[in-house]
């Protein structure tokens, strides 16, 4: 049993669970039939050694500690569905709750450690941890299975990681931990500033995707697009905004490992809320619906696309000529995508045309100068965010880069990242024309940077206003 997780986030049994006598427990100890589970090396073994390596190479005299996490309560004593950390996903592959990964120093290199939940058939917790009781949960992958599973030199239980960390802490080595996943970690192995500087060193080794990493963010946008489509049906004879999420969401949970966020399904004026995720309003056939979807696949790397769609089928006079200066805004930011480039250009790009429009729809008054004016930015009312952020295992990837290589950086060949120009017209704005009021639209898609520009994965699905009409119809005619 894992003895280091406290009653408040790993209960051994429910307040509504009878007494175990024990006679029980000795009668449920024996008697069962040992079926071996057939284990053999993750598929992305190499990738995930030679990460490890890399790592090691950077800290060549720290103990480098990286768990996957632990479950988060939903309600009281159940739990969201586990989901390991990034960081640990990326130098190991998929974990079960509590697993940790030390690298020890040699000298030369280091040995990897792994914790892991261990079997427990023929203990009390085989039946009785609603958490860990292989009867409640399934078997894990175990101790000598998940040494052969991820490669590593050694692996030991759960139930050693306290006195490990413990006995590591009085040693005064030199430690770095990846915190925030789980708090008995935290708590065992006191900060230090190793320790930002091993989050900083593994979102930049992020930053940059391989061929394999490149390939799961391509087959997330093709699961997607059948999410689309799924919901695209469903908006024809749909009702409400959960309609839409809950087509996409079973496309994610069918082909994938779940959504890669919550989605947002934001039909009429809703979709000028930019992270409006509470899905509870009506769908009319004469507004539109602003879908922004990700699926995440089974090695946790996710897409992240969104389309403005007409939900009677058809763009209405002003949201087309809205979708079009968003889709204009969108190209200008495509085209200035390219190795050498200031991350922030296709930003730059993207909010001059979007101002261009502003003006010719008759919302801002003002020159394009004095909109553009970094001291004034009076475009900013209309679309609120940026157009770029990074994407990989999380959604909004390599968070703790240094802003010298990702914010205020340069594009380099191999990054991912998103190309999401929007304008939102608040249903309350004095300042809109009040034909403009209440409309939202938003394009993103999910490119790469090449040799000479960039790789749109997510060009599979339609942008265009006349394109995106002629999808929804295909889809509702069965041919999508």
């Amino acid at each position: 049993m894992d003895t280091r997780k406290s009653e408040e986030t790993r209960p051994k049994a429910a307040s509504h669970d009878s007494e175990t006598p024990r006679a029980l427990v000795e009668f449920m100890q024996g008697g069962w039939i040992d079926r071996p589970i057939a284990v053999s090396a993750t598929p992305h073994l190499d990738r995930c050694i030679e990460r490890r390596a890399a790592l090691s190479r950077a800290f060549p005299d720290a103990h480098v500690i990286v768990p996957a996490g632990v479950e988060h309560v939903r309600a009281n004593d159940t739990f969201f569905r586990f989901r390991p950390s990034s960081d640990f996903a990326y130098l190991m592959g998929p974990g079960e709750p509590g697993s940790l990964l030390v690298l020890e120093p040699t000298g030369d290199g280091h040995r990897t450690l792994l914790f892991v939940a261990a079997h427990n058939r023929g203990t009390q917790a085989f039946f009785t941890d609603r958490n860990y009781g292989e009867l409640w949960v399934g078997r894990h992958r175990g101790v000598d299975e998940s040494q052969l599973y991820f490669g590593v030199d050694r692996c030991r239980g759960l139930d050693d990681i306290e006195s490990y960390l413990t006995d590591l802490s009085r040693s005064k080595s030199r430690t770095c931990v990846v915190r925030g996943h789980d708090a008995n970690v935290d708590a065992w192995v006191l900060p230090n500033d190793d320790d930002a500087a091993l989050a900083t060193h593994l979102a930049e080794m992020r930053l940059y995707k391989d061929d394999s990493e490149i390939a799961e963010l391509r087959k997330a946008v093709e699961i997607t697009k059948r999410g689309f489509e799924d919901a695209i049906r469903v908006m024809r004879f749909g009702t409400s905004e959960r309609h839409i999420e809950a087509a996409f969401w079973a496309r994610a949970r069918i082909e994938a490992n779940d959504v890669g966020y919550l989605t947002i399904a934001a039909a009429g004026h809703h979709a000028c809320t930019l992270h409006w995720n509470r899905n509870n309003g009506s769908l009319s056939r004469d507004a539109m619906l602003l879908l922004d979807a990700g699926v995440e696949c089974d090695s946790l790397y996710t897409a992240d696309v969104t389309r403005t769609l007409p939900i009677g089928g058809t763009f209405s006079t002003h949201a087309r000529a809205v979708h079009e200066i968003v889709w204009e805004a969108q190209r200008a930011g495509f085209a200035a995508v390219k190795p050498g480039n200031d991350f922030l250009e296709p930003n730059r790009a993207a909010m001059r045309v979007l101002t261009e429009g502003l003006i010719d729809l008759g919302v801002l008054t003002c020159s394009l100068d004095e909109a553009l004016d970094p001291s004034k930015q009076y475009y900013r009312r209309y679309t609120l965010h940026n157009v770029s952020h990074m994407l990989g295992l999380d959604v909004h990837d390599c968070a703790k880069a240094r802003n010298e290589h990702y914010r205020f950086g340069q594009l380099r060949e191999r990054m991912a990242l998103t190309v999401e120009p929007g304008l939102y017209f608040q249903p309350d704005d004095a300042t809109v024309p009040e034909h403009l009021r209440g409309i939202g639209v938003r394009i993103e898609d999910d490119v790469v940077v090449t040799n000479d520009g960039c790789d749109n994965l997510s060009a599979i699905l339609p942008s265009r206003a006349t394109d995106v009409e002629h999808w929804i119809a295909e889809t509702w005619a069965g041919k999508g």
